[in-house]
């Protein structure tokens, strides 16, 4: 998936989560982070913490890679 936006990237997080079957809350208690940012993450809030926002989606089995166009 290509990620142009903060939008697509909550999408795609919001949909692992979903293919998981882990609520918001479950995150929250595992990762220790609040509810509210998972959620302005799934929402696409461009001022989310970049080093949460990258453990977060290691956590749910997502790859992150950075390719030259």
């Amino acid at each position: 998936m290509i990620i142009n936006n903060p939008a697509d990237f909550g999408m795609a997080i919001r949909k692992r989560r979903k293919e998981l079957g882990y609520t918001q809350r479950y995150l929250s208690e595992f990762t220790g982070f609040s509810i509210s940012f998972i959620s302005d993450l799934e929402n696409g809030k461009s001022t989310a913490e970049l080093g949460k926002t990258i453990y977060l989606a290691n956590m749910l089995g997502l790859d992150i890679t950075i390719d030259p166009r």
